[in-house]
């Protein structure tokens, strides 16, 4: 019986072996799958954004097409002459930037635009705060401010330019007219609009008068103070072009309606199309500022 019995094999004793050279382990296999992973992910989001960006553009790069080949193709000769193709426009901005003509009429506009736009911003929304948390000034001012808020800046830029002469201080009082009534009014909604349950429920917490509307009521308000900021950049732009038409010496508009008036209708264009880019310019920052400052918004959506 014992003659049958077997020995067990020594090699179960023996120490494992390593691994060869140039074989890798399963922690490496791991390390390169989720490698490959985040490659992919990335490259996918990568993907999407630019298809995003594509679609948005597609409007911007039609128009740009139609503008460069329709007067070539499109329009009679006769046309040609006032609707100059594309690349015309850019040639003749590019030699007003050359001539540092279109950097001074740049500065000049922004300068007044700023000016009156950060004058209207302060006032609108210091008076927008009052008058949403007072109701009895609201009672007051409401009617005055109706009013005002009918009447367009432009019908009055003859009583501007008549009180403040033809000089910066009637561009910049003109801009800040139109630019604060928008500022006033979104902050006003904004202050209302607030929702009654998180004011209730900060009330509940104990929060002080100061506390509760510096917590809740100007955060929740912040989205609708910004779009009445938005509304007020381009109102501001607009206002301040029209009014550099009549009576300056620099700017954006004064180069538009000068050149018009030469005759020279590249350079008009040109100063068209530099406005639009400064109006889209104004818009991204106020947008980016938007967010800036409604972070918790996004922090709330994300966690739900």
């Amino acid at each position: 019986m014992s003659a049958t019995l077997t020995q067990k094999p020594a090699a179960s004793s023996a120490p494992p072996q390593a691994p060869a050279v140039g074989h890798s382990g399963p922690s490496d296999s791991g390390q390169r799958n989720q490698g490959t992973t985040a490659v992919l992910a990335f490259l996918r989001t990568a993907a999407v954004s630019a298809g995003s960006g594509v679609w948005k553009a597609a409007g911007i790069l039609a128009f740009l097409a139609l503008w460069e080949l329709g007067p070539t193709y499109l329009a009679s000769p006769s046309t040609r002459v006032f609707l100059p193709p594309l690349h015309e426009v850019l040639a003749a901005w590019s030699k007003l930037y050359d001539a540092g003509s279109i950097q001074g009429h740049l500065a000049a506009s922004l300068t007044r635009s700023v000016s009156g736009f950060g004058a209207a911003l302060v006032a609108g929304v210091s008076l927008g705060l009052l008058i949403a948390w007072y109701g009895r000034l609201n009672s007051v001012l409401n009617p005055l401010l109706e009013l005002f808020r009918n009447t367009a800046a432009l019908a009055l830029l003859p009583v501007f330019t008549l009180l403040l002469g033809i000089g910066e201080e009637s561009k910049i009082s003109i801009v800040a007219y139109a630019a604060f009534f928008p500022v006033l009014l979104n902050t006003i909604a904004g202050v209302k609009t607030v929702d009654p349950l998180l004011i209730r429920a900060a009330k509940s917490l104990g929060l002080s008068s100061l506390a509760l509307f510096r917590k809740v009521i100007l955060p929740s308000a912040v989205p609708t103070i910004f779009t009445g900021i938005r509304m007020a950049g381009t109102a501001s732009i607009l206002v301040l072009i029209a009014a550099e038409m009549v009576g300056a010496k620099a700017g954006l508009g004064y180069l538009i309606v000068n050149a018009q008036s030469s005759f020279l209708i590249p350079d008009m264009y040109a100063g068209i199309l530099t406005v639009s880019i400064l109006g889209l310019a104004v818009n991204f920052l106020l947008v980016a500022l938007e967010r800036h400052f409604s972070r918790w918004r996004t922090a709330v959506g994300a966690g739900s």
